[in-house]
């Protein structure tokens, strides 16, 4: 099922913060993409930029997501939000590269980590996805295309 995602920009200037950055529709290496630009920053107890959407498609009877991505090398999270979840700060997890070429992340739904939670995944309570650069001080440049569950 593909996604048609009204992504934001979320800074860590909602806790403190200091990272900058952007979200924009750009052509990346030939592509329609979103385009998540600037500079994480730990001063000040922060240290995440992210680009995220909430999901209207229920997600029921899927088993997992998948996204083209395209960046500078860089390390991201994936974050997945449920219903479940009450606190800004728990989420679904998994970590991936986004090469300087366009690439195909699959995440099986079974591959996420619990964050600061004890819930469990339930693919019908999806309600926000993100795309976040955290937790190290690093330039920014990650470019998404083509979300779709599976």
């Amino acid at each position: 099922m593909k996604l048609d995602p009204k992504w934001e920009y979320v800074a860590d200037s909602v806790m403190g913060g200091v990272s900058r950055g952007q979200v924009e529709q750009a052509q990346v290496a030939g592509r329609a993409a979103m385009r998540l630009t600037g500079a994480v920053s730990t001063d000040n107890g922060g240290g995440f930029i992210q680009m995220a959407f909430d999901l209207t498609q229920d997600a029921g009877g899927k088993t997992g997501i998948a996204f083209d991505v395209c960046g500078n090398g860089e390390r991201y999270d994936l974050r997945l939000r449920t219903t479940r979840l009450t606190r800004a700060w728990q989420s679904f997890r998994i970590g991936f590269v986004a090469p300087s070429d366009w690439t195909t992340v699959q995440v099986p739904f079974a591959a996420l980590e619990a964050y600061r939670t004890d819930a469990t995944f339930a693919p019908s309570e999806l309600r926000r996805v993100g795309v976040v650069a955290v937790g190290r001080e690093f330039a920014v440049d990650v470019a998404v295309s083509d979300v779709r569950l599976f």
